[in-house]
């Protein structure tokens, strides 16, 4: 089965990055053809600023994070240049109003982002890369469902008018980290500034947990967990014994919501330990990680020729 995903240079990564997306592809290439690639042309949608250096971070992160090169193919999107040839290739077959629905592109001009036509054919770029390596399976977070669906119906498309070529991809949803939620409870995104960066300094950190939005519950009183910010972020770093007691803890009562951030800041710090350390060592090491990145931008092209040029001939491209 082959399994694809990519994420956005987008600075920081925090932990609505790893839980939602890295930690599902670093699962996957244990069993599966896994291609996991850094999206900078999709960063320029957002700005693109300070590119360059975004995305040998976001590089050096996800190699810190558990992406294993030799079991993933993980390159830099720009690197196989392939993909934007058949971006425009499927540009032909994806209706305006498919566009025009989709959320994404709603969410982020009403959010102030200005509309243009990169950000309106986000979901076109999208489809490329998930179709050009015929991928099977697409982990997404919730809100990405839509993105996977545009490209069923673009590929169908494609499809109908010169046979079946593309690959229908699937999406995949980790139920419980559908939307990891940030420190005021809506989805953790940077547009919302309300992130819990995974790298940093602990006194940082600490300090941003310390701002996670809580109800005002007098101290000696039973505290609902269920709907809790901390507990809901608590709760995708424990399992089994110790997230019970957690619970416990909340409905006892004779603990304040700070006590349980400054746990929630513990057990996060811990959980992040070694990866800091792999961190460390690949920040040290920038031209091994451009050694990496070019060995996996060559194993992407090997696979996506053979499809591109199958695309080629039946469109007419090649002649």
């Amino acid at each position: 089965m082959r399994v694809l995903t990519g994420i956005q240079p987008s600075g920081d990564l925090h932990i609505g990055n790893y839980f939602g997306s890295i930690k599902q592809m670093v699962e996957a290439q244990k069993k599966s053809e896994t291609f996991a690639f850094i999206a900078n042309y999709h960063a320029m949608t957002s700005g693109g600023k300070d590119l360059s250096r975004l995305t040998m971070q976001c590089a050096t992160d996800f190699l810190a994070l558990g992406i294993d090169p030799q079991k993933s193919t993980f390159w830099i999107q720009s690197d196989v240049k392939e993909v934007l040839e058949l971006y425009w290739i499927l540009s032909s077959f994806t209706p305006m109003g498919l566009l025009e629905r989709a959320h994404s592109f709603k969410d982020k001009t009403a959010k102030g982002i200005p509309a243009n036509h990169s950000l309106f054919s986000y979901p076109v770029l999208m489809a490329a890369d998930i179709l050009l390596f015929g991928s099977e399976v697409v982990p997404v977070g919730k809100d990405q469902i839509q993105h996977v669906e545009i490209a069923r119906d673009v590929a169908t498309k494609f499809n109908n008018a010169y046979g079946d070529i593309l690959v229908m991809p699937e999406f995949r949803v980790q139920e419980e980290v559908q939307t990891v939620p940030g420190i005021d409870g809506q989805k953790m995104s940077k547009s919302y500034g309300n992130i819990v960066n995974i790298f940093g300094e602990e006194k940082k950190q600490l300090k941003t947990i310390k701002k996670i939005v809580t109800q005002n519950v007098a101290m000696e009183e039973p505290k609902e967990y269920e709907n809790c910010n901390v507990y809901n972020i608590a709760k995708l770093f424990l399992e089994g014994d110790n997230l019970t007691e957690l619970q416990e803890r909340y409905k006892r009562g004779g603990e304040g919501h700070g006590h349980f951030k400054i746990y929630l800041a513990e057990v996060m710090w811990e959980y992040f330990r070694e990866f800091r350390k792999k961190r460390e060592y690949y920040e040290n090491n920038q031209d091994e990680v451009r050694e990496i990145l070019n060995m996996g931008a060559n194993k992407a092209r090997q696979t996506a020729m053979p499809m591109i040029e199958k695309i080629r001939d039946v469109t007419g491209i090649k002649y």
